[in-house]
């Protein structure tokens, strides 16, 4: 069995030549959360992944194999629900509260301009519904969010960039400001009820 244990994030930095004549493995979510797995490309050929721990595998990553090849992932279509507003009765803006529920419970969400997709769970489907959104079971290719922590979240659009927004501004490094509080607060009767 071939082995593969190096991953570089969307075939960054190889020629387009390189990409197309490489071996494919589709594989889905499931397998792609995983750091060690083993899969049959399109060649035939039986390969051993042994990535970092915690390593995620993105579709349109390219593993290289012990001998040097290639072997370019795609995702592989699965059950998803995909998540969309309700233009009679809704927002778009509903798909902001939906995110923001769905994350809270941690689920796994895959983010789009004009939808969501999320795996399949008939109780987060009701609670979804509940919420005047459109609910559908599709089979799609799955790329959830990484989190903001995470090395192996999404990339911008295959560039990078410095997120230290300090412009070569001076600033002045002091503890947290203190609550102020203003003085009609601070009496025991609000007028409602906690």
């Amino acid at each position: 069995m071939l082995t593969a244990n190096k991953l570089m994030p969307q075939g960054r930095g190889l020629a387009p030549v390189l990409l197309k004549r490489a071996a494919t493995i589709e594989l889905d979510w499931d397998v792609r959360q995983k750091s060690r797995f083993d899969a049959t490309d399109s060649q035939g050929r039986q390969i051993g992944i042994f990535l970092p721990r915690g390593t995620a595998v993105r579709g349109g990553d390219v593993l290289v194999a012990e001998d040097g090849s290639l072997v370019r992932v795609i995702a592989a279509p699965q059950p998803v629900l995909r998540i969309t507003h309700c233009t009679a009765h809704g927002t778009p803006f509903d798909l902001t509260r939906a995110a923001y529920h769905l994350g809270n419970r941690h689920v796994p969400i895959e983010l789009k301009p004009d939808h969501l997709k999320i795996e399949p769970d008939h109780v987060l489907a009701d609670m979804l519904r509940s919420m005047h959104l459109i609910v559908v079971a599709v089979e799609e290719a799955f790329e959830p969010e990484g989190g903001a922590y995470g090395s192996q979240g999404h990339s911008h659009g295959g560039h990078s960039h410095d997120h230290d927004h300090d412009h070569g501004h001076s600033h002045v490094k002091s503890g947290p400001k203190p609550l102020v509080l203003a003085p009609e607060l601070l009496d025991d009767d609000h007028g409602h009820s906690h």
